[in-house]
């Protein structure tokens, strides 16, 4: 007798529409074509928006061939359902030569062309690293992909919510072209985050420019900026108390040592901008630049700096000290600082006291990141006032530097301090501590 009975279907055809989503979701373009073929509901499921909304695509300057296909794959599926996409981040990896310079702009250029035509709800906005002061941006090319990406900033600024535009290095004037683009169809903008840290090409004193500042005054709900110190002035800070202190939260701003940061801004500009955003927030990258009387100019009290990084590269100068730096300066942050990252090279002169001291005065300081010329008795004096609640540090990372090659004293020290406070480090810290020669 014949069995009429329909054939048993796998639990895979009943997984309901949101679940069956959100396995395509972990899948990369390749794995998503391969499942679309399976059947109709799984096709249907490879044309829903919501896989589509972030798109990652890397242009490599020596790519291999599976980089290609990825590559290929991720601008394909970009143009394909590039009416989703939300959130678009672009990279450049290791561009090497003008003839791959030019293929980025042409290639671009159909990109935004489209994504122009066909996309209504692109919120963020990412492409880092451009570097267009370099030789191999030639001068057409530059001034193409420049009036190519404001065309399309200003097809989006209705919607556009964030923008990366992180190491573009480029000129003033094409740089506030780009950011008036966000503004001109309202002379306004309600993007509420900019990254705009090393946007402008090295050496130039942004904050003298009145064209930044009449750029700067169209945008009316920032709430984070990432910038340069290059760019801080009274009239800035005068510009976002009036616009934006009812939406400003973060300040983010890198201070580099070939960056002009000579500049006098009074401590009264800040206060007033506190007064009118109580909210806000400031974290400070300072790259190279360590002696007191640079860093006194900048670190006033009346900032509310909630982060500083103090990053000297290795650089040594032998008539710098970082005591009064530690001594003087951060102790006024103590009621706010909750992060302190310092890379020293000390060598002449050893910071164990000042640097508990600093750590001690700061209430609420949770993140301690430091490679200096230390003794490995700090790690224990920190630890016990730890244990002992007198600061309450969630993250340690320590590099010890020494100026021998043998370090296994050292690490032998560091291993028995570990043990003596096991218990408080695996359950309480995040905690990282290690030598490092330094010869």
């Amino acid at each position: 007798m014949e069995d009429d009975s329909e054939p048993e279907q796998s639990s895979w055809a009943y997984l309901p529409d949101v679940c069956l989503r959100h396995v395509f979701h972990w899948l990369d373009d390749r794995d998503r074509s391969r499942a679309a073929l399976v059947c109709k509901k799984w096709s249907c499921a490879m044309y829903s928006g919501s896989l589509w909304r972030c798109r990652t695509i890397t242009f490599y300057g020596q790519p291999s061939r599976a980089r290609t296909l990825e590559f290929q794959s991720a601008l394909w599926y970009t143009k394909k359902f590039g009416k989703y996409l939300k959130h678009l981040e672009i990279k450049l990896s290791n561009p090497y030569n003008t003839p791959f310079i030019k293929k980025f702009q042409v290639i671009m250029r159909g990109l935004l062309s489209h994504l122009g035509k066909c996309n209504s709800h692109l919120v963020s906005l990412s492409i880092k690293y451009l570097e267009l002061d370099c030789l191999i941006w030639k001068n057409v090319v530059r001034a193409q992909f420049i009036k190519n990406l404001a065309a399309f900033l200003k097809r989006m600024s209705n919607k556009l919510d964030y923008l990366n535009l992180k190491g573009a290095r480029i000129t003033l004037e094409e740089g506030c072209e780009l950011l008036n683009s966000l503004s001109s169809l309202k002379n306004r903008s309600f993007i509420s985050e900019i990254n705009i840290e090393d946007f402008f090409s090295l050496h130039l004193s942004v904050y003298s420019s009145a064209l930044f500042h009449q750029t700067m005054s169209k945008f009316h709900s920032l709430t984070i900026l990432t910038f340069n110190y290059n760019c801080i002035s009274d009239e800035l800070l005068d510009i976002l108390r009036e616009h934006n202190s009812h939406s400003l939260c973060t300040l983010n701003i890198k201070c580099h040592i070939h960056d002009p940061h000579g500049q006098v801004v009074s401590g009264m500009s800040w206060a007033n901008l506190v007064k009118r955003a109580p909210k806000l927030n400031v974290n400070f990258f300072f790259e190279r630049v360590m002696k007191h009387d640079h860093l006194a100019r900048i670190l006033l009290v009346e900032i509310p700096v909630r982060s500083i990084s103090l990053r000297s590269c290795y650089f040594s100068d032998p008539d710098w000290t970082m005591r009064p730096t530690l001594t003087n300066l951060l102790p006024a942050y103590g009621h706010g600082l909750q992060k302190l990252t310092l890379e020293l090279n000390n060598d002449h002169e050893l910071l164990d006291d000042e640097l508990l001291q600093l750590i001690l005065s700061c209430k609420r300081l949770l993140f301690l990141k430091v490679w200096a010329f230390l003794s490995v008795s700090f790690m224990e004096r920190l630890l016990q006032n730890r244990a002992e609640r007198k600061c309450i540090l969630t993250t340690i990372k320590v590099r010890i530097y020494t100026a021998q090659d043998d370090s296994t004293e050292e690490e032998q020290l560091l291993a028995d301090i570990y043990r003596k406070f096991k218990y408080l480090i695996d359950s309480e810290l995040n905690y990282f501590v290690i030598t490092y020669p330094m010869v």
